[in-house]
């Protein structure tokens, strides 16, 4: 049973996430809350996937983004946004954000981006996408040059990472475990010098491997 905590300003939109995740039989809305009340209830409620909404009056996702990623056992936190061009969003980015959703994606679709976050995998809204496609390295450093870092199986890992697969459907696909898959990826962050699959997948479609499947640059 995937754990889930919905944070939103709006009431509205919180029973709504919370409708429509009911439906799935594997997963439960453990909490919803407005952003007063978020991490209280986060730490309460354990949940494996939190989705956040990124703009909020009382307080900032941004600040529940940080405060969640400095936990010991951190969740999967989803930022929720009604728009495509958010300022704030390559500023979740950078502070570990696993994936950001428009508020208006498709009910079918949100139960398995639930499951997709809660596997340890990216969530990416090809609109957002559009958006942060010209985030930069924050070494200044081009997407073509970090990738020539890696070992042509690491780039291999990465294009799966940048597919939003999970480590056990990586480890399926190469014929690796999961744990050999999870050190892989833990080495891939390292050498691109950033903190989420998130970061590392826009660092693979801004060096082109999204267009070679077998890995090269």
């Amino acid at each position: 049973m995937v754990r889930v905590v919905v944070v939103d300003d709006d009431a509205l939109v919180r029973s709504g996430l919370q409708l429509i995740l009911r439906v799935a039989a594997d997963i439960e809305v453990v909490a919803t809350a407005g952003g007063g009340q978020a991490i209280e209830e986060i730490t309460r409620s354990r949940p494996d996937v939190v989705l956040l909404d990124i703009r909020m009056p009382d307080v900032d996702g941004l600040t529940i983004l940080r405060q969640l990623r400095a936990l010991p056992d951190p969740p999967a936190v989803a930022m929720l946004t009604t728009f495509e061009a958010d300022e704030y969003i390559t500023t979740a980015l950078r502070a570990g954000a696993a994936g950001f959703i428009l508020k208006d994606t498709h009910p079918e679709q949100l139960a398995h981006i639930v499951r997709t976050l809660a596997a340890g995998a990216v969530v990416l809204s090809p609109r957002v996408s559009r958006a942060v496609v010209d985030w930069r390295l924050e070494n200044g450093e081009d997407a073509a040059s970090a990738v020539a870092r890696l070992t042509d199986r690491e780039r291999a890992v990465l294009v799966s990472v940048a597919g939003g697969l999970s480590n056990a459907e990586i480890g399926t696909r190469m014929h690796l475990s999961a744990g050999t898959v999870k050190d892989r990826v833990s080495a891939i962050l390292t050498k691109l010098r950033v903190t989420s699959r998130v970061q590392a997948a826009l660092i693979a479609q801004r060096a082109g491997l999204l267009t070679h499947p077998d890995g090269r640059p």
